[in-house]
């Protein structure tokens, strides 16, 4: 569904991404893990045309995108649920999530997309006239995860979700991961916390200074000594 080949971007002089190399199969869950500044967000963003790179390729369904504005590559069917959820906070949860229904086939469907998602969530839909300012952090993050699948993805990419969440908390974002790749989602997930999120994954990636260092199934790379040691703590 998503290949990625020797991907190469700066900010400036800096580069932050190496010959990232990657795919992701349809209906997969695939991570991306690695510590902050690793260029986790800078490949997220690449992928849904936030960021130019400076060379390299990326190819959705067969088709290229790299050169594509952003609204473009999410009318193909990816979306991107932010590090921090970046929601309009003075708004109501439910005009939240219509903002998800940015295309003009999204929002045709988007009182029948808005039922799904309340069934994902339905505390969402109790509090759908609440300001998204009075919710918890758990909440804000049902509404930005909530909020991309009002596009009807089918390319859904998480950026850091455990982000300001309790660790029971971001075990129940885990669990909705798992439920919406049963629903036909395919997702690449990018996290911090390694052992929960290649736990969940069928494969995975470990980025470091911008540079691939090893790959694997999400279960082979927790037995992996140098995961291990860098990332558990073991």
């Amino acid at each position: 569904m998503l290949q990625v080949s020797r991907l190469n971007v700066f900010y400036g002089k800096s580069q932050a991404l190496r010959d990232v190399s990657l795919k992701v199969n349809e209906k997969e869950i695939v991570a991306l893990v690695g510590v902050n500044g690793a260029g986790k967000t800078t490949l997220l963003n690449t992928i849904s045309g936030l960021l130019r790179p400076a060379s390299g390729s990326v190819e959705f369904l067969g088709k290229r995108i790299d050169r594509l504005a952003p609204h473009k590559i999410m009318n193909l069917g990816i979306c991107q649920i932010p590090e921090g959820r970046k929601l309009f906070s003075d708004m109501t949860v439910g005009d939240n999530l219509e903002m998800g229904a940015y295309s003009s086939a999204a929002w045709k469907r988007r009182k029948e997309t808005l039922e799904r998602v309340y069934k994902v969530f339905p505390v969402l839909k109790e509090r759908r006239n609440q300001s998204a300012k009075k919710l918890s952090g758990g909440e804000r993050q049902m509404v930005a995860i909530g909020r991309g699948l009002m596009s009807n993805p089918g390319l859904c990419m998480f950026d850091e979700p455990s982000y300001g969440l309790a660790p029971k908390l971001f075990l129940e974002v885990l669990e909705v991961v798992k439920q919406l790749r049963e629903q036909g989602i395919t997702i690449l997930l990018v996290e911090q916390n390694v052992r929960n999120t290649l736990q969940i994954a069928d494969r995975a990636y470990v980025l470091e200074n911008g540079h691939i260092v090893l790959e694997g199934k999400g279960k082979d790379l927790l037995q992996n000594e140098r995961v291990k040691t860098a990332y558990l703590g073991m």
